[in-house]
């Protein structure tokens, strides 16, 4: 049944049917993260890093109502070309878009469910979707966090995007049941910056240690993702004060503008970005890079 909708890269179902290590990527951080060319070319090269470490990358997207797993360079520059013209896709999203025969870039719970479909067991990211500031009053809470719950996929992150209310979201993961780990740290990132005000459920210091939990898990049946939070690296850090600021004075304006929904996030990150002239870019890179790294040694060690 599922065929006649997914479209498996050649590369990585024989990646897949060896028992190979497969990595998971999403799009939206290709035609809603950066600029043209800069998002082809990042993409591209967290590509090759995971290569460089082991695994077989699989950029995920929709494509013309086709379920992508497994992109072509060509169909990476398609995409990164198209940019905001692409539908961002969530879960409530996929079935309209395939029906439509149209273009999605997936998110963080989008990217996962696919994934899943294709039986790919991590995924790498930049930052986790989350519980947004207000969310007592606007309900306003990523499908990334119900994903997480029911999603049988590790997902590797510089922990919750900063723009979040980090201490809800962490207690809405624990509500739900996923472990939040911290790879070789004790407290949360939050993304820009290798620390937070709260700690993780679990710290974990090797690749292998990740991958004996997440086989634990899910062979004894306990449904569900697992949050894999690596700090990005202290060269490419920002100052927590100065993000702190820029990211309260950003979401001041949003709701001034009555920004809200899945709309938010985008404004969010390109206010920051323009605020840090930049650097918050570059740094979003960096940490989308070390992840990347990281989930192709969890993969390796997982298909051991």
């Amino acid at each position: 049944m599922l065929a006649q909708y997914l479209d498996i890269n050649p590369e990585v179902k024989a990646a897949l049917e060896a028992g190979r290590p497969v990595v998971a990527l999403e799009s939206t951080i290709i035609s809603h993260g950066m600029p043209y060319p800069q998002n082809v070319e990042t993409a591209l090269k967290v590509e090759q890093i995971i290569r460089d470490n082991g695994a077989v990358p699989a950029t995920i997207a929709i494509l013309k109502g086709r379920l992508k797993v497994g992109m072509t360079h060509d169909e990476i520059e398609y995409l990164g070309k198209a940019g905001q013209a692409v539908i961002k896709t969530s879960r409530r999203d996929i079935p309209f878009i395939v029906a439509k025969q149209a273009d999605g870039a997936t998110t963080v719970a989008s990217t996962m469910i696919l994934a899943a479909m294709a039986g790919i067991k991590v995924f790498a990211t930049g930052g986790i979707g989350g519980v947004h500031r207000g969310a007592q009053q606007t309900f306003d809470i990523s499908a990334d966090l119900q994903e997480l719950a029911n999603t049988d996929v590790a997902v590797v992150c510089a922990g919750a995007k900063s723009i979040l209310d980090i201490g809800l979201t962490l207690e809405y993961l624990e509500t739900q049941g996923v472990p939040v780990v911290g790879y070789e740290t004790e407290t949360l990132p939050a993304f820009y910056t290798r620390e937070s005000d709260f700690g993780v459920d679990y710290r974990l210091d090797t690749p292998k240690q990740v991958a004996d939990a997440m086989t634990a898990k899910w062979q004894m049946g306990l449904k569900g993702g697992v949050v894999v939070a690596n700090p990005i690296p202290a060269e490419y850090a920002l100052d927590k004060a100065m993000i702190d600021q820029v990211i309260k004075d950003a979401v001041a304006e949003m709701d001034a503008k009555g920004i809200s929904g899945k709309a938010s996030t985008p404004f969010l990150l390109a206010k920051v970005a323009e605020k840090t002239e930049g650097s918050s870019l570059a740094a979003n890179i960096q940490l989308v890079f070390n992840n990347a790294k990281l989930a192709a040694q969890i993969a390796c060690e997982y298909s051991r």
